[in-house]
């Protein structure tokens, strides 16, 4: 059997085989740990010398939890595993005592130096006599790290402009993240050159993976909504590469968030806002066709939590609401038309449009601190979406459109037992994620179409009828997870944990769910046909299910394993390591015992084509018997990480690491090979005068008005379903995608006229490996994949009309995408406080991004056609990922007033264009990605304005304005890729050829709000 072709190159690599030598011989005793807990660390000294045994206890100011540690001979402690917040430090040392507060954030290791009868040092360098007296802290900044990462606080969460109520929407303050909003209302967060299928995000130490779908974490394929109560949120830490071994299911960034818990208090909030058509100014496609279409956007929620027993039992519960009504606009799909074909009954279609969605968003939790060493944690969410997409902004009509749910339910037991060494902290969690798009026609689907455009094939000018979109795909099962932190050893803090996840994935598709007719409109105008009633087809796509098959529901029940090994060695004062190693591995039984159809097999084998003496690849590769297929358990993950504190007192730290981390292929991609087998999709030819073909012969029939009766388009293949279907394979030998990343950079602490400000500098270099890409398998009958009457052509020419004897065309699926990154990443904070009222966030990230990926649309492309394969393809320039990318936000409070504000500013985005220009012919095409000129790419600035009230009777009242996109800045997303053919240049090359804008326009958001 061929091995994978990348095979060779899997075994870690000598840099990082260092760093996996290291974490062996390190974590050769017990260790583990989580990735929400805090820590505070540092050394106990009384009368300015070191104090071994001493009692350290941290005590959460808000509810009481309470955790102690003994010094170390050193006077070293570490307190680990703590929920986020302020903390009230005591120390007892030699008959003495002394307290300090402080504040600590989501998974952060704060350095914090005690003194008893002498003096103390925070991380800040300010020092402070602590003998029987009270000191409050601010929440120290992190330095001393070999991540690259920042933080997104509660404050900026509550004040920051914003318009979806999405928490994930302020990751793009950090260096190297992008919030994606996309023209249909759906966003997406994404690191690097990747697409956000690389992302994970663990909230409450549990990550949130999406196996199926893209969008990285569960629900937000496609979404309009947002993955989780923003009230819920308490604050999270965003870690674009280098993170520890702890976290897994991770290719690009990693967001590790921590949600609210009762106290002590009742505390209760509530928040009502508003927009409609009236708050807007018109898009640009409004301002051409002078109407502005209706529309709407209401958010609502309440969240409560106290006590059941004071210092011992609390709960906390939210609920959240969305009910949007989106303007879209239905316009003809192409320039590419005759003037004369746009009649009264085609205009009639055209025009203003809506598209709804509604989302209920529920979280609840109970906190239970069974003691000092206790603390049980349950917790659950459930999110019900409704959805109206595909209508608009673009040729597609209401009829045409999608009614789409996206439903998750998950939960969570949490049990943390905590000793004076050790911190266990174990998980039991469910998850119940599904996504099920339905067309909202039941009916055949009619694409109105041009001919004038290239390959005589014609753009789309408007689709009516029904459409083809029919799926439920999701996931359904539990997970242990179980991580322990052991702090007993001198200078040494080691970490580990294992996970096992029992999921069952799904995936349903019926695709073309309806039956999809082209119609060619000046042919049929010609011929004096009306424009739906009685026009002829000259082609038809749809789907039949197989004969014999009663489930067409691919499922596979999936099992994962997981375990980790870290340790933190404070080598000395001012060098510490970060050594870790993981190891994932999953087994897919869909995959891995699949069993190629015989007759296929036999059709494969014995295909003349794949005989040639220029085929490129062994069929052999994708024919499975159900034993050549095995789970990918070659999945180390070495990271090795530095922080070097020059100075000894955290203000000037250099940092960098190097790591390995993998992700997953998503189901909804694997899932294809047998979905294609269940209910193909057939392709039939009508013999019209203008697309004339041979009655009887490939596929082409003569017109009969009764196939618009989906029972007689059945009925074309009874008696041979295979003939045309098409056929997905995949290799047998797919391997995991992943990631290496490296980083190298400086942390400062700076005071400037008086202000404490944090900045960093840092170059990281990211190479991702091994993404899945779809590619055809046909070929012509020498066997190779161009046209061997057109020699020497690089492009064109592909074998389509070469199908596999008795079936249909062949897309096989590999590894092989694979990118590469450099970037610069800049920041700059000056951090909120009560006794400096204003806060400032600085991001700039420098991207050289590139990729194998050619004619990819987008970031999440993964077919390729115009080439046999990427094997050999040059690197160019990724599309989506702009050059230069810059976010500043700002704060300040006066008088009960807080204004803010956010900055947006992008270079121009890639596009994917094609080159004929600079070929020797028409032949010869390359891709060519090029960048829009006459544009400053993206560029938004939103603003909000907030007034609250104390009654004095323990309850606020806010009122509170956003306006976002203040300058009603036009961003426009459509431009003319097509560069010309020889001696023919286009003189639109790269200027814009649509009405396309990113939304919003400029628009005010009225909110009213009480706290008590």
């Amino acid at each position: 059997m061929k091995p994978h072709p990348r095979s060779s190159f899997r075994p870690v690599r000598s840099l990082l085989s260092c760093a996996l030598a290291g974490c062996l011989v390190l974590g050769a005793a017990p260790v583990w740990a989580q990735s929400t807990g805090a820590t505070i660390r540092g050394q106990v000294m009384v009368d300015s010398a070191p104090a071994g045994q001493a009692q350290v206890t941290a005590t959460n100011l808000a509810t009481g939890l309470s955790r102690s540690v003994q010094s170390t001979a050193n006077g070293s402690y570490s307190l680990a595993g703590l929920p986020p917040g302020s903390y009230r430090i005591d120390v007892e040392a030699g008959g003495k005592r002394s307290s300090q507060n402080i504040t600590v954030q989501v998974g952060q290791t704060a350095t914090l130096n005690l003194g008893v009868g002498g003096v103390a040092e925070t991380a800040g360098g300010t020092a402070t006599t602590l003998d029987a007296v009270q000191v409050t802290a601010q929440a120290p900044v992190e330095t001393k790290t070999s991540e690259v990462a920042s933080y997104v606080s509660q404050k900026q969460i509550e004040v920051l402009p914003q318009g979806s109520r999405n928490f994930l929407a302020f990751a793009d303050t950090v260096p190297g993240m992008i919030f994606e909003s996309g023209a249909d209302g759906s966003s997406k967060l994404r690191s690097g050159a990747q697409n956000s299928n690389g992302i994970n995000v663990f909230i409450d130490g549990v990550g949130q993976k999406n196996y199926v779908l893209k969008g990285g974490i569960s629900g937000q394929d496609s979404s309009s909504g947002s993955p989780f109560p923003q009230l819920a949120i308490g604050e999270y830490k965003v870690i674009t590469s280098n993170y520890k071994a702890e976290y897994d299911q991770v290719s690009s960034a990693a967001v590790t968030a921590v949600t609210k818990s009762g106290t002590n208090e009742f505390h209760g909030s509530f928040f009502w806002d508003n927009t409609s058509e009236n708050w807007r100014k018109p898009t640009f496609s409004e301002e051409q066709s002078g109407t502005k279409v209706p529309s709407s956007e209401r958010q609502y929620g309440a969240a409560f939590g106290g006590p059941i027993v004071r210092d011992n039992l609390f709960f906390f519960a939210t609920y959240e609401a969305k009910r949007i009504q989106r303007p879209r606009e239905v316009r003809l799909g192409t320039s590419i038309y005759d003037p004369a074909w746009i009649t009264p009954e085609l205009a009639s279609y055209l025009g203003p449009a809506n598209a709804s969605f509604d989302q209920d968003m529920y979280f609840g939790k109970l906190t239970w601190q069974a003691g000092d060493e206790h603390l049980v944690e349950l917790s659950a969410k459930r999110r019900q979406e409704k959805e109206l997409t595909g209508i608009g902004d673009g040729p597609n009509t209401s009829s045409y459109g999608s009614t789409k749910s996206n439903d998750s339910t998950r939960m969570d037991l949490r049990w943390q037992w905590s000793t004076l060494d050790w911190l266990n902290d174990l998980h039991l969690t469910s998850e119940d994620d599904f996504w099920n798009p339905r067309p909202v026609t039941l009916g055949p689907g009619r694409s109105i179409r041009s001919t004038l455009a290239n390959f005589g094939d014609g753009d789309t000018l408007l689709n009516l009828g029904g459409g083809a979109d029919y799926q439920n795909k999701g996931q359904k099962g539990y997970s242990l997870q179980n991580d322990l932190t052991f702090n007993g050893m001198e200078r040494h803090t080691f970490k580990g944990g294992f996970k096992f996840k029992n999921v069952r994935i799904e995936s349903f598709q019926q695709q073309p769910y309806n039956a999809q007719f082209r119609y060619d409109l000046g042919e049929n105008l010609a011929a004096g046909r009306d424009l739906v009633a009685d026009m002829v087809p000259w082609r038809v796509e749809f789907g039949a299910p197989l004969p014999g098959i009663a489930d067409r529901n691919v499922i596979s029940r999936n099992r994962q394993y997981g375990i980790y090994l870290q340790d933190d060695w404070q080598v000395t004062e001012r060098l510490l390591l970060n050594l870790g190693v993981r190891y994932d591995y999953e087994t897919t039984p869909s995959y891995e015992d699949y069993v190629t159809d015989p007759g296929l097999a036999a059709a494969l084998r014995g295909w003349a084509n794949l005989n040639g003496p220029n085929v490129d690849y062994d069929i052999e590769n994708y024919i499975s018997s159900g034993r050549e297929r095995k789970a990918d358990k070659n999945n180390w993950a070495p990271r090795l990480g530095f922080s070097y504190d020059l100075g000894g007192d955290e203000r000037h730290v250099i940092f960098g690491g190097a790591g390995r981390s993998y992700d997953r292929n998503l189901f909804d991609y694997l899932a294809l090979e047998s979905s294609k087998r269940t209910f193909p999709g057939y392709t039939y030819f009508f013999n019209t005068d203008d697309h004339p073909c041979t009655v009887g012969s490939n596929n082409c029939i003569a017109w009969d008005p009764a196939y618009y009766e989906q029972d007689n388009l059945y009925a074309l293949t009874q008696a041979n379903p295979n003939l045309g279907a098409e056929v997905n394979l995949l290799n047998n030998h797919l391997v995991t995608p992943y990631s290496d990343q490296f980083s190298l950079g400086m942390r400062n602490l700076l005071t400037l006229a008086g202000q404490e400000w944090s900045t960093s500098v840092t170059f990281a270099h990211v190479r991702s490996y091994d993404g899945i890409v779809f590619s055809l398998g046909n070929r012509w009958p020498d066997g190779s994949f161009r046209d061997p009457a057109t020699p020497g052509a690089t492009w064109g020419g592909q074998p389509w009309g070469q199908p596999i004897p008795g079936y249909g065309t062949l897309i096989k699926a590999d590894n092989g995408i694979d990118t590469r990154l450099n970037q610069l990443l800049l920041s700059a904070e000056k951090a909120y406080s009560p006794e400096s009222p204003w806060a400032v966030t600085l991001a700039y990230t420098y991207s050289d991004a590139k990729e194998n990926r050619l004619n990819a649309a987008n970031s999440d492309e993964h077919y390729l056609f115009d080439y046999p394969s990427l094997d050999g393809l040059p690197f160019l320039r990724s599309v989506g990922i702009p050059e230069h990318r810059f976010v500043g936000t700002g704060m300040y409070e006066f008088w009960g007033i807080t204004i803010s504000g956010k900055l947006t500013l992008e270079s121009p985005r890639p596009k994917d264009a094609t080159n004929c220009l600079d070929a020797p012919s028409t032949l010869n095409c390359f891709f060519d990605p090029a960048t829009p000129h006459g544009t400053f790419g993206f560029k938004q600035f939103d603003m909000a304005v907030q007034k609250e009230w104390d009654t004095g009777a323990g309850l606020r009242f806010r009122v509170r304005g956003d306006v976002l996109n203040v300058f009603n800045w036009q961003n426009f997303t459509d431009y003319d890729t097509w560069r010309g053919v020889v001696g023919v240049p286009n003189d639109n090359y790269l200027h814009r050829n649509g009405v396309g804008t990113v939304y919003p326009p400029r628009m005010f958001k009225l909110s009213f709000g009480l706290d008590w």
